[in-house]
């Protein structure tokens, strides 16, 4: 099988440093490099280096800020993927969308693939509306996930928030084997249902994580945007299957 070149977006970020452990010689350009809300620039650098698919994880991240700063919200994550989906589209190159799970509205939990998107903050809606421009390409494989580092940043965590949130060491493997399938459509990639500080709290048994609930925070945040990952599960399956 010919090798694939693969450019990382966002190499920089917590899930761009995990790649760079597991997967090497993927190109993790700097945002001076092939900065996403640069067309020109960012075709200058596939023109000069080549590559067969791109993985895109650079994002505008934090609800409080997007709430803050619309405007770059709307530059990184919307025009930024709209941008990422031009250039692939130019080059016949696959695309890997790291999306959110935030983009549900958090009524129910156990969301599908094929579930209604309703996101209920801003932060939300810039990710889905990079994921508008990603459904254009057929060739576009959207990831929908939630990480977080591997040890919990707070001392407190939402005991009334439900997520499959995963540590990063653990997604970034997740994704690095979806990046090696010829997979496309949405993919939702996530660990058990539990609360935030469940999960926070398995982190670090040893840890004295207190209780916070969503309530206590100035942003809106979804209830429970707990996935159902069985595609994942059965991509993989039928990869066993075919060997």
């Amino acid at each position: 099988m010919k090798k694939r070149v693969v450019i990382f977006t966002g190499g920089g970020g917590l899930l761009g440093s995990e790649f760079r452990k597991i997967a090497p010689a993927f190109l993790y350009p700097s945002q001076e490099e092939f900065d996403v809300t640069n067309y020109h620039q960012m075709e200058q650098f596939a023109q000069a280096h080549g590559f067969d698919q791109v993985i895109h994880a650079a994002a505008f991240t934090s609800p409080p800020a997007v709430d803050k700063d619309p405007v770059k919200a709307l530059e990184v994550n919307i025009i930024g993927t709209a941008n990422v989906v031009k250039l692939c589209i130019k080059f016949g190159a696959r695309l890997m969308y790291i999306c959110t799970d935030y983009v549900f509205q958090g009524d129910k939990g156990g969301y599908t693939e094929n579930d209604s998107v309703h996101p209920v903050n801003k932060y939300a809606w810039s990710k889905l509306g990079g994921e508008c421009a990603a459904r254009l390409y057929d060739r576009a494989l959207i990831v929908r996930t939630t990480f977080g580092p591997d040890r919990f940043p707070y001392d407190r965590a939402f005991a009334d928030q439900w997520t499959s949130r995963e540590p990063v060491s653990v997604i970034a493997r997740k994704l690095a084997a979806l990046a090696g399938t010829d997979a496309l459509g949405v993919v939702h990639v996530g660990g058990e249902r539990r609360t935030v500080l469940q999960y926070a709290r398995s982190l670090d048994p040893s840890r004295n994580i207190g209780e916070l609930s969503v309530k206590d925070v100035p942003f809106k945040v979804p209830v429970d945007t707990s996935l159902n990952c069985e595609r994942y599960k059965t991509l993989f399956q039928q990869e066993t299957n075919n060997l």
